[in-house]
Parts: C-alpha cells; structure tokens; sequence
C-alpha cells in the first residue's frame, strides 16, 4: 500500500506543517527466517545494511531536524546510517521497541500458528490480545506514542523528525496519532524493511500522508505481517 501525499502535504496557504516519518528498521536474519522478533535484540543482516544506506540517502533528501530511535541494534543501526548522512545525532529511547511478545518471541510463524492459532486469530481480529503473555498493542501505543509527540513538539513549524523504530510499534503508533479505534489497527497494512510513512499535522491533527513508501512492493517479513 503506498498512499500518495500530494495536496494532503499543504496545509491553508500552502504552508508546509510538522512532519513525522516512521522508518522500519532494515532486515535481520530473523525477518528471512520469519521468526518473531519482538523485543529480543537481533541484528542487521548484510542485505539490511545496505537497505538502510540506501533508505537513508533517499531521507537525507528531505532534510530532517531530528532522528529518534529504538535503542534495539537493528533499529539503532539503521538510524545510524542517516546519522552519518545528515550529521544529526540520534536520541535512542527503549520505549520505542518492538512489542514484547513473552513466548512468542524466537517461534516461527508456523510454530506461533501451531501452538497459538486460536490467539494469533484473535489478535488478527483486533481483539486485545496479549501475545505470548506479552504487552497489549495499546500498551506499546501509550509508551511509544508520546515519546514521538514530544520530539515533534520540539520541531520548527515546517519540521521534520524520522523516528526508527519497529513495524508493530509504528503501526500502533500512527493508529494512535490518526485517532483509529485499537480494533482497526490490522487496517494499517505493515510495513517493507525500511520503508516508511508519514504523518503530516493538519487543522483536525495528524494524518496518514504516505504509507509503507521507499521501494516497489515487496513482500513484508517481520512480526507485523
């Protein structure tokens, strides 16, 4: 899915207002192998490195203020990647992790069908679901949620902040921030190893501009598919 910003981008006057891009960290070996990651700290593959630098020149192009990050390794490391380009320093904070998923966390998607299937359907459902034991997703949106708002909050009027984070967190992030009831949630289609959305102020608030944007379509593999 890949909504276009176009007029959405301007506000009245043609003024341009705050932004937010969510940026999903690059590929580990545990989105290949489709094994649920959560908040267990896996690294960056090869192939996820350079997906980052190629992501970062691309968002380097916008020019951002300021870059916030997960302080897991593979969200830390690709923020790095636009540090090194942009000269900005990244602030990392833990509450921007991925969900924690207790037991889930290091099963395959087929082991978590498996043993879980009734559970995993809930949650796809968007009943509230504590997966494995671990967090609600409405938990993840109230630590992650106000952590960018208050970075955004520090930005020039026509500003620019890129938070690096993880497909479920930004997912329940942008769900909180657009104002969508926590069941429509799984709406919100995950999101390519580094690629991105974008949330624009407007005069009711924030609004999705772009959604899962950077590459063509790829397939998405990661905790949030």
């Amino acid at each position: 899915m890949a909504v276009s910003p176009a007029a959405e981008t301007f506000g009245s006057g043609g003024s341009r207002g705050r932004r937010v891009i969510l940026w999903r960290h690059g590929q580990t070996s545990w989105n290949v192998e489709r094994r649920f990651q959560g908040s267990t700290d896996v690294e960056l593959t090869g192939t996820g490195v350079a997906q980052a630098r190629r992501a970062a020149r691309l968002l380097t192009g916008l020019k951002p203020d300021a870059i916030i990050a997960s302080d897991l390794k593979r969200a830390a490391d690709t923020a790095a990647e636009l540090a090194a380009l942009t000269g900005l320093q990244p602030v990392h904070d833990e509450a921007l992790r991925e969900t924690y998923a207790g037991a889930w966390q290091g099963l395959t998607h087929d082991e978590i069908i498996a043993r879980y299937g009734d559970e995993y359907t809930a949650w796809k459902r968007g009943e509230p679901v504590r997966r494995g034991g671990g967090e609600l997703e409405t938990e993840v949106a109230d630590r992650a949620a106000p952590v960018v708002l208050r970075h955004a909050d520090k930005l020039p009027d026509d500003g620019i902040l890129v938070v690096v984070s993880h497909g479920g967190t930004i997912r329940t992030t942008i769900g909180r921030l657009i104002g969508l009831d926590p069941r429509s949630w799984e709406s919100l289609g995950g999101l390519t190893n580094c690629c991105w959305s974008v949330l624009g102020e407007g005069a009711l608030g924030w609004r999705l501009l772009e959604h899962n944007a950077g590459t063509l379509p790829e397939p998405v593999l990661g905790d949030d598919d």
